[in-house]
């Protein structure tokens, strides 16, 4: 008697290996969790306190930094003073009703705030919040 081939059996396998997509949703979970509050963050500013107001949602915002050297920034993106009246009249353009957020370091004097607001007015905003540390107490 000879030897006999072994004997193969194939069968299809229809479940999936959910193993690899899991580990790849919770790699994505944990970067998202790890890098959106570098991202939310913005400019380093050291904000002035005050109580907080409750506002209203608008359908889109807009962000006005200004650094303690007097930097200006339009959306976390550096601008000159020209340059910011150039992007809010874009915006006024755009969107009349938008509002728009002005974060400024406490130790910036209050004329280059005035000079932002004065930018704000000629490119007919409407809407502006002055954005703070929330209150102390």
């Amino acid at each position: 008697m000879g030897r006999r081939a072994p004997l193969i059996v194939m069968h299809k396998v229809s479940d999936i290996n959910l193993t690899p997509l899991m580990d790849l949703t919770f790699i994505l979970l944990i970067t998202f969790i790890i890098t959106f509050p570098l991202v939310e963050q913005g400019i380093p500013l050291d904000l002035p306190e005050g109580k907080p107001v409750p506002g209203t949602e608008e359908t889109s915002t807009y962000e006005v930094s200004i650094g303690p050297d007097r930097q200006l920034y339009f959306e976390n993106q550096p601008v000159s003073p020209l340059e910011l009246e150039d992007a809010l009249r874009e915006v006024a353009r755009g969107e009349p009703n938008v509002r728009v957020y002005v974060r400024a370091d406490k130790a910036v004097d209050y004329g280059a705030v005035v000079e932002v607001l004065q930018s704000w007015q000629e490119a007919n905003l409407h809407r502006i919040a002055l954005v703070t540390r929330g209150d102390a107490s």
